[in-house]
């Protein structure tokens, strides 16, 4: 059996006019194109490549004179506090990633609530759109505070 010509099959419609219809609006070719867009089979295989090249940073561990020195600040503060004051600090802490090892230090303009010496953390007012929250730092991730007046 040989091979059919398509011009010759075809003969009474190949060459009529492309149909338009009259009822729904003409698909634009951007959007026709979509149609015909490949599937994506590894769903999610961007979010996970850009996930593993993003860095994080190590806990670096203080000397002993930047710990005396963040200890000071912190009962100066606590002084303050007792004297029914919320002082204003400049704090950087490291704040551990919830998906990898390592985190990344933060440094932000806060008010002091509290200072839990006995469990070693410092509570933070800190103003978020929905309003003000309590932020809990433990002291050894304390990177440096200072007092701002």
């Amino acid at each position: 059996m040989g091979q059919k010509n398509a011009r010759t099959e075809y003969a009474d419609i190949i060459d009529l006019p492309h149909h338009q219809s009259k009822t729904r609006k003409h698909m634009s070719m951007h959007d026709r194109a979509a149609q015909f867009s490949p599937f994506a089979a590894l769903s999610g295989y961007d979010e996970l490549v850009t996930e593993e090249a993003r860095t994080t940073e190590e806990m670096i561990a203080l000397e002993d004179w930047d710990k005396d020195e963040i200890g000071r600040t912190l009962a100066q503060i606590d002084e303050r506090i007792r004297n029914g004051e919320q002082p204003e600090v400049t704090i950087t802490y490291f704040v551990p990633d919830e998906k990898k090892a390592g985190g990344a230090y933060v440094t932000a303009k806060e008010q002091i609530k509290r200072i839990d010496a006995a469990n070693q953390k410092i509570v933070l007012v800190k103003c978020t759109e929905i309003g003000h929250v309590n932020l809990t730092i433990d002291f050894n991730r304390l990177a440096g505070i200072q007092e701002l007046e």
